[in-house]
């Protein structure tokens, strides 16, 4: 219960950020993925059904706050749970490098499907005409990702989480 409290916090607070920070940036690009950031920080310290349910629920969130499809970012967010969950499973040491690279990763190709899903027009030219904003956008989130990361797992770690990835 403590697990979904904290990214359910979390996640409230990074809707926030990204739904207001755009009308204070004169450009859109320069606000990070935080949503994306809290799942690959899910999938690579919390394994288990209720991870999985807790990163559905955030990408359902930003569901009802983006204006896109309805369950787009829902199925993209557990995909990258699941991506991220992958990764831990595979790597015996999971840095918060190889966290930065998964958020690249994710952010870069959550921002891609949206734009080509979402967008009106073919997809292809909506990938072209948004790639290097969602590239920039992509980059950007993998910066922050460590800071993230490290308040997370102190927030966590004051509420009683264990620190880091369980074993199975």
């Amino acid at each position: 219960m403590r697990l979904v409290a904290l990214y359910a916090i979390a996640a409230v607070l990074a809707l926030a950020v990204q739904t207001t920070l755009p009308q204070l940036l004169p450009v859109r690009f320069l606000v990070p993925n935080l949503i994306v950031i809290l799942a690959v920080d899910l999938g690579l310290r919390h394994h288990g059904a209720i991870a999985a349910m807790a990163a559905f629920a955030m990408g359902y969130a930003t569901d009802a706050t983006s204006g896109t499809r309805l369950g787009l970012n829902a199925f993209l967010i557990t995909v990258v749970y699941l991506l991220s969950y992958e990764v831990s499973r595979r790597l015996l040491v999971t840095t918060a490098l190889v966290g930065a690279l998964v958020v690249f990763v994710a952010a870069l190709v959550t921002g891609l499907v949206v734009a080509a899903l979402a967008g009106g027009g073919t997809p292809v030219a909506a990938i072209g005409s948004v790639a290097p904003w969602v590239a920039a956008q992509a980059l950007i989130s993998a910066a922050l990702a460590p800071l993230v990361f490290s308040i997370v797992a102190r927030l966590g770690h004051a509420i009683g989480l264990p620190a880091g990835a369980a074993r199975e």
